[in-house]
Parts: C-alpha cells; structure tokens; sequence
C-alpha cells in the first residue's frame, strides 16, 4: 500500500511524490511497469482504473512515444523489405516525406486523429494535385497504421473508411481521323518511327524510350519489356539524371506483339539509329549507348523532348487552319489511350488489352476505359439487331410459303 506525504494509506501502487504529484503504478500486459501521475488524488484513480481496463482488455499500446516518421522507417525497411521494386520505394519515400511528414512527421503515432488525415488529403486537393497523389498518400498511411495495429503500437485506424473522390477524367483520345492527319504530317520527321511504334503497342513512354534492339524479338513479332528509362532526381543525384529501373511492378513485365506497321517502324528506327551514333555529333549517355529511340544527338529522350516533338507536328497541322478548327494538343500518353481505343474497337476483350497494356488488374483497365465501351455500347446493339433481323426475316419467308 502506498502512502501520501504525511504518512495517510493511498491504496495499492498509489503513493505521493515529494512535490506534491500522485503517482500509480501498474504492471501492462507487455510486461512493463506503467507509471502515471497527477496532482489531483481522485484524478489519478481515474485515469489508473481506466487504463488497467483497457489494458485488460487488449486496447492498450505497446510504445506511447514512437512517432509516425520512426515508424514510417521501420515499415519501409522491414514490411516493405523485398515486396515493392526500389523505383516504387523511392516513390513512397517521396510521397511521404513531401506531402505527411512535414505535417504529422513528428506527432506520435497512437495520437493522430482521422481529421487530422482528412485535412492532408483535403491540402492537396486545394493545391492541385491530382486523384494519384492524394489517393497515394492515403493508401501509405492507411497500410502504416495496418501494420502499427498489428504491432500494437495503435488500437485503430485513423485513416479507415477514407475514401478520396476521384474527379471525372476525360481521357485524350485520337479519333480516326486526326490519327491519319497526324501521321500524314509527321511521315519523314525524326520521331516519327518513335510516334508510330508508341501508338501500334500502347507502350508508356518510359518504356518505349528504354527499348534496345535486343528487347525487339521479329521472329515471335513481339516486343519484351523488361525496363523503365526515369529522368528524375533519385538517391545522391545532385540534379536530375536518367536512370533505367524495373517496370514499376511484375504486371508492367510482358511481351507485345507487333503488328506489320510497328514492324517497319522498328525496321527503320534500327537503320536510323545507326546513321546517329556513326556521326561525329553524337554524344550518348555513358550507359545508355544501346538504347533503340534517342535524340539526333544520341542521347536518352524524357517527357518533355518527346511531348516537345508531338506538339512541333500539332503547331504544323495548325499552320494553315483556323481558330476554331485547331487541331487539340496531346501529350505521349494519348498514343497509349488511343492504341487501347482501337483495340476495343477492333473487338479485342478487356483481358487481352489489360495483358497489352501492362495493368495489374482488368479492374484498373476497365476504370480507365470504361467510356470507350460506353460509346460502342449502341453500335454493338445494333450488330445484334441485325442478326436477329436476319433470322426473323428467314422464318417469315418460310411462313409465307
């Protein structure tokens, strides 16, 4: 039994400090012994029958102090360990530290409040970025703390039931007709072997620009894709540099076919190239010297020379057309979402076209394109229509005679 400071029974663990605070203490279930204080007696007796509760029934937490920037580090090194690709652990870090640290980094784990979530996410939204980004970041957390319940260093999950709106996306597409326009312009322009084989294999760019003639395989007519070309600032870079990663993820790892245009574009992108690198003019990228599609100077293509080069054949399209007929602006990813256009509607299924295009689930194809299938919705009505006019018609012609 403790005592108070003149000598007076306080109860079992209880005692009085000498300046003046109680003191409870208690053994946890984790084997550890809990002390609490307070200076108002019937307080402390409170908070010390409270907190044997919920010990005793498992709502109690390992560790009070860690931190969600401590925890971040031990779940990106250990539960993350050999389960995400390094370009993607390179990411999540860069998510994290960019868009949660900063904000939450610091506060301890088991005191993070689902409004204080919602806030970060509801930031983003008001600075602009797009579904990607805010979902991202939920997702990060959301697994943290997963990971944290198990561990039990949380009792809950503050970012459970979050969901972030995903605002309606109008996907570029090429139609038919501006597909021919724009390869009539390009036909003879440096990129247009680049041009062509992105909107015959529906390849991202980061793929197609880390392609080297041994990825090209003519005799099975497929394309293998096995690697990423990143220009980003990673690791100790000083700025940013070119880097050729794994596919984001095991799905992005697969083989293409070829079809007979994409076949001639290879054919001469290879001759090409070749004429490149025997020039005096040509300055490759130390280890990047193979690659299949570089600039005339032979060296490595990132987004913005490759969407530079789209928009100089838009501005020459547009040369002679007025205002209002403009040919709309794109960038390298509309050759991706028109190439899966044209396979659905050449009647190639869903899975085919997930396999195509490197997604990890039909479910991810589907959302994406789910307005493709809408407008061919009527016109493959209308193909049922006709056959089951032709066989009406074939039993009323037996019925007149």
């Amino acid at each position: 039994m403790g005592k108070d400071l003149k000598g007076k029974e306080l109860g079992q663990g209880i005692s009085q400090r000498k300046d003046g605070r109680y003191c409870a203490r208690y053994n946890d279930r984790f084997g550890k012994r809990a002390c609490l204080y307070n200076r108002n007696l019937a307080d402390l007796k409170k908070e010390l029958n409270k907190a044997i509760y919920e010990d005793a029934n498992q709502k109690s937490i390992v560790d009070k102090s860690i931190t969600l920037d401590s925890w971040f580090d031990k779940w990106i090194n250990i539960y993350k360990f050999n389960t995400i690709r390094a370009n993607t652990k390179r990411y999540y870090e860069h998510v994290y530290y960019k868009h949660i640290s900063k904000v939450l980094g610091k506060r301890k784990l088991s005191e993070i409040k689902h409004i204080e979530v919602v806030a970060i996410i509801k930031d983003l939204h008001k600075k602009g970025y797009a579904y990607e980004t805010q979902n991202k970041v939920r997702i990060i957390l959301l697994d943290m703390f997963n990971k944290a319940m198990v561990d039990e260093l949380v009792v809950k999950n503050p970012v459970q039931g979050l969901r972030v709106r995903k605002d309606k996306v109008n996907v570029r597409v090429l139609s038919k007709e501006e597909q021919v326009e724009f390869f009539e312009c390009a036909m003879g322009t440096f990129y247009n072997n680049l041009f062509q084989v992105a909107i015959t294999t529906g390849l991202r760019q980061g793929e197609l620009c880390a392609l080297t003639w041994d990825d090209i395989d003519l005799d099975r007519k497929e394309i293998r894709v096995t690697k990423t070309l990143l220009y980003q600032k990673l690791g100790d870079d000083k700025q940013k540099t070119f880097h050729i990663e794994l596919p984001k993820t095991t799905a992005s790892e697969r083989n293409v076919p070829i079809n007979k245009q994409c076949e001639i574009a290879l054919k001469k992108q290879y001759m090409q190239q070749n004429v490149i690198m025997s020039k005096s003019s040509a300055k490759p990228v130390e280890g990047f010297e193979n690659l299949l599609f570089t600039t005339k100077y032979g060296t490595p293509i990132n987004a913005q020379i490759y969407n530079d080069a789209i928009k100089s054949i838009v501005n020459e399209i547009n040369l002679c057309r007025d205002e209002a007929d403009k040919f709309e602006a794109f960038s390298s990813h509309t050759f991706r979402h028109s190439f899966t256009t044209r396979c659905f509607e050449s009647g190639i299924h869903p899975k085919t076209v997930q396999k195509y295009l490197g997604h990890a689930t039909l479910s991810m194809t589907m959302d994406l394109y789910t307005h493709v299938l809408e407008e061919h919705k009527q016109e493959e009505m209308e193909r049922l229509e006709i056959d089951f006019t032709n066989s009406f018609n074939v039993e009323e012609t037996v019925l007149d005679k």
